[in-house]
């Protein structure tokens, strides 16, 4: 093989490594951007399963699954709308947990 080929190959590989690192280094620093806690509204229309009103602790996950039990006031199994806008906001102590 030619050297200007093995140059140019080893260039084009390099430019390619670079483009997608950039691409997702941008990918990341959009996604904190956008990171907002979510609104009761969109916590109902995401996780509300079966539509009932209510969020079980089937239906939650993370900070409202570890928190649910402080959460549900009227200790009924569920979460309500109300229940939710009162409360407490949780903590943000670095990056969520995957789970």
């Amino acid at each position: 093989m030619n050297r200007k080929h093995v140059k140019l190959g080893t260039a084009l590989i390099a430019l390619g490594l670079l483009s997608a690192y950039s691409l997702e280094a941008q990918s990341r620093e959009g996604r904190r951007e956008n990171r907002t806690p979510p609104t009761i509204e969109q916590l109902f229309e995401d996780l509300d399963a079966n539509q009932d009103g209510k969020l079980s602790a089937k239906e939650v996950k993370g900070p409202l699954k570890k928190d649910f039990a402080k959460i549900d006031a009227n200790e009924d199994g569920y979460l309500s709308w109300e229940e939710l806008e009162k409360a407490p906001k949780p903590e943000r102590n670095g990056p969520p947990k995957r789970e």
